[in-house]
């Protein structure tokens, strides 16, 4: 292998693999619950609408870009607002999947470190979700934003009062952004490639493209940024074990010579 990665670990060093149906068991029920959590949430249309405008005042307060800056970028052309309508609604959990599966085969301590992280930022996020329902910026009148899902396509979510799949009003924090950004940090951790900081363009683009459709707001990414640092605070990554600098051969000690004067014939008429 090259600098650009490293062989997984073999050997009785090795860390041990967690059982695969257990994993697939425990990750099925953790996104159940999590749908099922996110179901919980619905219903709650004044209060989110309200929360909505409390969110875009604050940004205003706090000096934050408006969303609508990021959005005209977007809107110079089809193929770009297009290309980004799909790009969040085709690559978060794939991206996220494919980021488990990777770690699983090939860093087995990274990915357990990793699935607990991921587990205890959604966890969090469903909770704000109850306490804090909020309707996405799309859905906001007054702020010059357009639903670009709707428009141009494709869209993963249909009318709020009908959508049974989703929770159209838990936008905060934005669980897009937040596992795009643990899937870079996981990466960059768990390899040694000199270009392994390139993953942070992953949410760089996720952070253009929910902003820039109007499924999110700039506090939204900035809570789930928080959320996610004290998850790694709390969850450290495991050490890899870099190899030592290879040990010089034990030098040969030298084989000592016994003296025996019993062993050497005294010559004769010595003493005399």
């Amino acid at each position: 292998m090259n600098s650009r990665s490293e062989p997984a670990p073999t050997g009785p060093d090795a860390p041990a693999r967690p059982p695969l149906v257990r994993e697939l068991l425990l990750v099925a029920g953790l996104f159940l619950v999590y749908k099922f959590g996110r179901q919980l949430a619905t219903g709650h249309t004044t209060e989110a609408f309200r929360n909505a405008r409390h969110v875009w005042d604050w940004e205003r307060v706090l000096r934050l870009p408006d969303e609508g800056t990021v959005q005209s970028l977007l809107l110079h052309g089809d193929a770009l607002v297009h290309g980004a309508n799909t790009y969040y609604a085709a690559v978060h959990f794939p991206a996220t999947l494919a980021f488990l599966v990777w770690l699983y085969l090939r860093r087995p301590a990274h990915y357990v470190w990793a699935r607990r992280v991921l587990a205890a930022v959604t966890g969090a996020a469903l909770l704000l979700h109850l306490l804090f329902p909020l309707a996405p910026p799309r859905m906001l009148g007054g702020t010059g934003l357009i639903d670009t899902a709707r428009v141009f396509g494709p869209s993963v979510y249909g009318p709020p009062r009908t959508d049974s799949l989703s929770n159209q009003f838990a936008a905060m924090p934005s669980l897009h952004f937040g596992w795009a950004l643990m899937l870079a940090i996981g990466l960059i951790v768990a390899t040694r490639s000199r270009w392994r900081w390139l993953w942070l363009l992953h949410p760089l683009a996720t952070l253009l493209v929910i902003v820039g459709t109007a499924n999110h707001y700039w506090l939204d990414v900035i809570v789930a940024t928080a959320l996610l640092g004290l998850a790694l605070a709390l969850l450290r990554p495991p050490h890899r074990h870099a190899p030592g600098p290879r040990s010089a051969p034990p030098r040969r000690r030298p084989e000592i010579r016994r003296r025996s004067t019993a062993a050497r014939p005294e010559p004769v008429g010595a003493g005399r």
